[in-house]
């Protein structure tokens, strides 16, 4: 990969010239989706009148719609989608294996479960099935590091742990909608699937806190990412301090995954394309972490783009559209793997 490098003593810049032109196009897109999701709706605005709004300078009329009824549900778009990104891109380089995702190592499922048990046990709602969603991922996670341990973490045990953690806690969700009473398995099913139409600006607080707490610890640490997948011997001999920044990042992946899955539910599908597809655009092996982050929030605001207009006066739940998508991807990932042989 191109890149450019400059050494003033001890001090080294490295800056890898594709990833920030990819990252510079999705940063465009991403806020090119936001600004017509905010146009746009039962009650259209201009564009214009958009930008205006966002600078200070609109009439009190647009400014209730844009920021009371749709910058919420932007802002949730973009965070959660970044923070699935860069968890997922964390979690696939952890694991060495593109399916390392929040999504395929149970983490999603163990929020999920948290949540089914604050909405359909302790009968809560709001704030509560957040913390449940945060509880359940934190637990799940722990539950999936103990029962992958063998001195140490072999990565290909802790995706295999976590597949069949998932299946287990797939079984009792299953189960918990089932013996629900029929209103609380409809507002199950409904947070199961994943939306980002509900949440307000105290789940935009509390992922937007995350993202600015963790993104920072994710881009320190994962300048590891690449040593850590030579071997740890091998990322041992380079100074890398292996079992510190192995904690640390699935820590920060963790909690990235957990706060998103509590703001929108388990959406689908983001966590686990977005480092391989922006690693097909920086031409890398592996993406960067930044990129992945970029393309996650991409890919969701694009995502609830379609799902406001897949279906005349119908808003589909965004998780309905990233499930499409992610059947799409796997297939044409699995006929592309098929084609190579």
């Amino acid at each position: 990969m191109s890149h450019l490098a400059s050494r003033r003593g001890r001090f080294s810049v490295r800056v890898h010239v594709r990833a920030l032109i990819v990252s510079g196009l999705l940063i465009l897109a991403s806020v090119g989706v936001a600004v017509v999701n905010l146009s746009s709706g039962d009650l259209p605005v201009p564009v214009g009148a958009v930008l205006k709004s966002l600078v200070g300078q609109g009439d009190a009329g647009t400014d209730f719609i844009v920021y009371d009824l749709r910058l919420p549900r932007v802002l949730i778009t973009l965070f959660v989608g970044a923070a699935l990104g860069l968890s997922g891109a964390i979690f696939q380089g952890l694991t060495r294996n593109p399916l390392g995702s929040p999504d395929f190592v149970g983490l999603t499922v163990g929020a999920s479960s948290g949540a089914l048990i604050v909405i359909l046990l302790l009968g809560g709602g709001g704030l509560t099935v957040g913390a449940g969603a945060i509880l359940g991922c934190l637990t799940t996670s722990i539950t999936i590091y103990l029962l992958a341990f063998r001195r140490g973490v072999q990565p290909f045990r802790l995706v295999l742990m976590g597949i069949g953690v998932s299946a287990l806690l797939d079984a009792f969700n299953s189960f918990l909608v089932y013996r629900a009473r029929l209103d609380e398995a409809v507002e199950a099913q409904v947070w199961l699937i994943g939306s980002v139409n509900g949440p307000g600006w105290t789940e935009v607080a509390v992922v937007g806190v995350l993202l600015a707490v963790l993104l920072p610890v994710a881009l320190h640490f994962g300048r590891h990412l690449d040593m850590l997948a030579l071997g740890d011997e091998t990322a041992l001999l380079h100074g890398v301090r292996v079992e510190r920044s192995r904690a640390l990042l699935a820590l920060a992946g963790v909690g990235l995954a957990a706060g998103a899955t509590a703001a929108a539910g388990p959406v689908s599908f983001v966590a686990l394309a977005a480092g391989p597809l922006a690693a097909r655009l920086t031409r890398s092996p592996r993406a960067g972490l930044l990129p992945a982050t970029l393309m996650g929030a991409a890919l969701l605001v694009g995502s609830d783009w379609l799902a406001q207009r897949v279906l005349p006066g119908n808003d589909v739940p965004v998780g309905v559209v990233t499930a499409a998508l992610g059947g799409l991807y796997l297939t044409w990932l699995l006929a592309g793997q098929g084609a190579k042989r």
